[in-house]
């Protein structure tokens, strides 16, 4: 029996690559197929257009790399509110490493494909919005935690969980514009102030 091809999966990386390096809107299938080493044909084997290929590698990128992570940082054996350091630290050591390797800093690849082309592409936008609503999942369980042992202010933990979330993202995303991770050093401090932390959380 022959070998599995691994075309389909190396479409998947080289798509997601591009896209977050440049844009969806600049990136061709030929240049995908050409980043993954892959005939034209082979493509349209595997997927019928660029946005499929885009949606099926969001999911790809989520389930192999993202969701493992998270689940890590937000195990219950980790303080709530430790979950979110660990979080926002993650993010700034993960961007330092990139403007290292690219001598820029990227950002979001889910978010930065989702306002680039939302109001173009239903699938994309879907996929987009299904992806961030699962990471505010996260943040929602580990607030509704640290209100239960006192340590952060009382409220709505989803409407709080999605105030977090639009810092951690407006932060990247002044982070990529300026190419500068001060943004993101910021973000620990801020996200405290955000939640109400009491001092005890925050020596914590």
């Amino acid at each position: 029996m022959g070998r599995k091809s691994d075309a389909k999966q190396r479409l998947l990386d080289a798509a997601l690559d591009l896209i977050w390096e440049n844009s969806y809107g600049v990136v061709t299938i030929d240049a995908i197929c050409e980043k993954a080493g892959v005939k034209k044909g082979s493509f349209y084997y595997f997927f019928e257009s660029k946005a499929e290929l885009a949606v099926a590698a969001l999911e790809e990128e989520w389930q192999t790399e993202i969701k493992p992570k998270f689940d890590g940082m937000f195990s219950v054996s980790n303080p709530p509110l430790e979950r979110i350091r660990l979080m926002f630290q993650s993010c700034v050591d993960c961007q330092e490493e990139i403007q290292k390797e690219y001598g820029q800093i990227l950002g979001c690849p889910c978010f930065s494909l989702g306002s680039e082309i939302c109001t173009q592409n239903e699938p994309i936008r879907a996929k987009v919005q299904e992806t961030l609503c699962r990471l505010v999942r996260y943040l929602e369980s580990a607030i509704r935690d640290a209100q239960a042992d006192g340590l952060i202010a009382p409220g709505d933990p989803l409407v709080k969980a999605k105030s977090v979330y639009a810092l951690y993202e407006g932060s990247l995303a002044q982070a990529r514009i300026a190419n500068d991770l001060e943004p993101l050093r910021l973000m620990q401090d801020s996200v405290m102030d955000l939640l109400g932390a009491t001092a005890e959380a925050r020596l914590g």
